[in-house]
């Protein structure tokens, strides 16, 4: 779909055709308002943490790119660090992996959980709709895997990630997007781009952006405006869904959720989101399902949707960020399922 941003006749007033404030605005002659997510900051290398960020295109043909985080404390070219890639949220239609408000919880990610971060700026909807922030999230993720055998285009890959460390996050719509990644590894799609160097050791997801069309747990008495703006985003980013049910934005009802594609999973879900009951029927499903892994969940008392992503970071956000460490680096941790 193309948009026109020619502006109308003074004469004419502008009409709305979307209106999904406080996020987004769409306008009937195609021009775009997003008012969260477009103050943009530039890489370095972070005072307060010592983590240090570049940006790195990896398609020229689609403008696909990415920044990359790394800790400031790596002792030598022989201590590898794993790597996460991560899908960030807004609803697939804003935010960035540039905007300010990915950027300090990343910085602080990074340096607690001793991980390289390639967060992954896949294009947005209205512009481009569905699959284009699946295809470009899995483009990014063969990207990634192509330093492998140290011979890639990025350094901080070749010199000091350990590829048999490898995984996937996001919070939200990234969230959702790194389930669907998942989905793809187990079902095979282009393995040949990883081999035997590559190994998917765990998902993360941060409030994942998951729906279906019967109502649960809180949804039944929650707010229907806040519920229509939940599923008109969808409806913007993929017109031609049918239904909520769709295993895209349903795990729960994909017959090949048993094949995900790792063994290893940790839910993290916010007592006051709405998503809050879709992050614990993932769980539960999973759990039952015949998938051979672990998934772990915890629950943030008092908290709201994506709410570790603003400093200063309250006891929750370092309860979470102390749990993605010790998912991500092995060590068994506790599955603390109502911290905070």
């Amino acid at each position: 779909m193309s948009f026109s941003f020619a502006p109308l006749p003074l004469s004419y007033p502008e009409e709305i055709q979307h209106d999904l404030s406080p996020f987004i605005l769409i306008h009937k002659n195609g021009r775009i308002e997003r008012l969260v997510g477009e103050e943009i900051t530039p890489p370095s290398t972070d005072y307060t943490t010592g983590v240090r960020s570049k940006d790195v295109q990896i398609s020229p043909e689609t403008d696909l790119s990415a920044r990359i985080y790394l800790p400031g404390t790596i002792i030598s070219q022989e201590h590898k660090l794993p790597v996460l890639i991560y899908f960030h949220g807004g609803g697939f239609l804003f935010g960035t992996a540039f905007s300010t408000m990915f950027q300090p919880f990343h910085n602080r990610l990074a340096l607690e959980a001793q991980t390289i971060i390639v967060s992954v700026d896949y294009r947005r909807a209205p512009e481009h709709l569905y699959p284009t922030q699946y295809d470009d999230s899995w483009e990014a993720i063969k990207w990634v895997a192509s330093h492998a055998n140290r011979n890639g285009s990025e350094p901080w890959l070749n010199d000091y990630a350990d590829f048999e460390r490898l995984f996937f996050g996001g919070e939200s719509a990234g969230g959702n997007i790194a389930h669907q990644m998942g989905m793809r590894i187990g079902l095979g799609k282009d393995l040949d781009a990883f081999g035997d160097r590559v190994k998917l050791s765990g998902i993360v997801l941060i409030d994942p952006h998951f729906w279906g069309e019967t109502l649960i747990g809180g949804e039944v008495n929650a707010d229907v405006k806040e519920i229509n703006i939940l599923e008109k985003l969808w409806r913007v980013m993929n017109p031609s869904l049918s239904s909520f049910d769709d295993p895209l934005i349903n795990p729960a009802k994909d017959p090949n959720l048993s094949k995900l594609g790792c063994r290893r999973v940790l839910v993290s879900v916010a007592e006051k989101d709405l998503l809050r009951d879709r992050g614990w029927y993932y769980h539960d499903v999973l759990v039952n399902s015949a998938w051979n892994g672990q998934v772990d969940i915890i629950e943030a008392k008092g908290e709201g949707h994506v709410f570790h992503l603003y400093p200063p970071f309250r006891e929750n956000a370092l309860t979470l960020f102390k749990t993605l460490f010790s998912f991500i680096n092995g060590d068994n941790y506790i599955d603390v399922h109502n911290s905070g």
